[in-house]
């Protein structure tokens, strides 16, 4: 019941993002014709609306839209003129490299942000928590593409230990194992640089929540019945801190996509970033549009499991969901 309240809930969302992406973008100066024609050098008026017809951009906006409804009914999400492939197609193709960096950035900062944020909160050492909370402010300053280039800097011009960029080595065909592990040395910097703003955000979240469940009746019972500090802390308090981790997750999921840009025009990374900027500066509406439906869908399934998983860990999340 939960789940289908919150699949029904997903459907007037996916229209707002697919009536305000086709306008907000149709509302643009210039189209794809402005680019061709300014490439070229000169074109006639002829010629211009010749363009236009073929790219079916002469036609009022309602017919556009409705033309653009249909496609997405059918599960098509159009051509790309500029590169002359269908969008899925495009998409797919660049679809695992920014899932290969966007998981591993987010596997590495719930690991070690979380860590980091119960050992703040649970040591009694007094240099632990200045410490955390030191490198925490760090990750929330500093902007990640100046990460991005000093990490090159560092590791790949001055000390030659890591590649500067791209998912593989291009000069040696690479084929099983040894195609994977080039393919790890490529992604260290990339995901070490995506992570850390994420890292201090679980890193500060997890010990305030720690502290906050430490603090509550239960632990104290749990405490009082003699059971022992790592027993008490593995067994309650980490599983209930976890939950505002679990939400948090799920809400910047779309953050850190965004987020994935950055990195991987930094690192030259074959992702849909790229091919979004590629997008824009080309002028490629129907390619664009694809890439913002695609990552809002995949936002929205993100924050759909987010739900799940958090209505798994508290059962009243989902009765009290499903009875509303």
């Amino acid at each position: 019941m939960y789940v289908l309240k919150r699949l029904f809930q997903m459907i007037p969302v996916a229209l707002v993002i697919i009536v305000m992406n086709f306008f907000l973008l149709k509302a643009a100066p210039g189209d794809m014709a402005d680019v061709i024609a300014g490439e070229a050098g000169a074109a006639t008026p002829e010629f211009m609306a010749a363009l236009r017809g073929q790219f079916g951009i002469d036609q009022p906006l309602p017919v556009q839209f409705g033309h653009y409804l249909r496609k997405i009914a059918s599960l098509n999400l159009g051509w790309s003129f500029r590169a002359n492939e269908s969008v899925m197609h495009l998409i797919w193709g660049r679809l695992p490299a920014t899932a290969l960096l966007v998981v591993s950035a987010l596997l590495v900062a719930l690991v070690i942000g979380t860590s980091l944020g119960a050992w703040a909160a649970l040591t009694r050492r007094r240099w632990v928590e200045p410490v955390v909370s030191l490198f925490t402010t760090i990750g929330f300053a500093t902007p990640l593409f100046w990460v991005g280039l000093m990490l090159i800097v560092l590791f790949s011009v001055k000390l030659g230990w890591l590649p500067t960029g791209g998912l593989s080595d291009i000069t040696i065909d690479l084929q099983g194992p040894a195609h994977w592990l080039d393919a790890a040395r490529h992604l260290v910097l990339p995901g070490a640089c995506l992570s850390l703003y994420y890292l201090a955000v679980y890193a500060r979240l997890m010990r305030a929540s720690v502290l906050e469940v430490d603090r509550l009746d239960f632990v104290r019972t749990a405490t009082a019945k003699g059971l022992s500090r790592w027993r008490v802390v593995l067994r309650h308090i980490v599983p209930n801190a976890m939950l505002s981790i679990v939400t948090m997750t799920g809400l910047q999921f779309g953050a850190l996509l965004a987020g994935s840009i950055t990195i991987e025009t930094v690192f030259a990374w074959p992702g849909l970033g790229q091919l979004a900027l590629y997008a824009v500066t080309s002028r490629d509406v129907n390619l664009l549009l694809g890439i913002l439906l695609f990552s809002s869908f995949f936002v929205m399934l993100v924050n759909l499991l987010t739900d799940l998983l958090y209505s798994r860990l508290d059962p009243r999340i989902g009765e009290l969901g499903g009875r509303a």
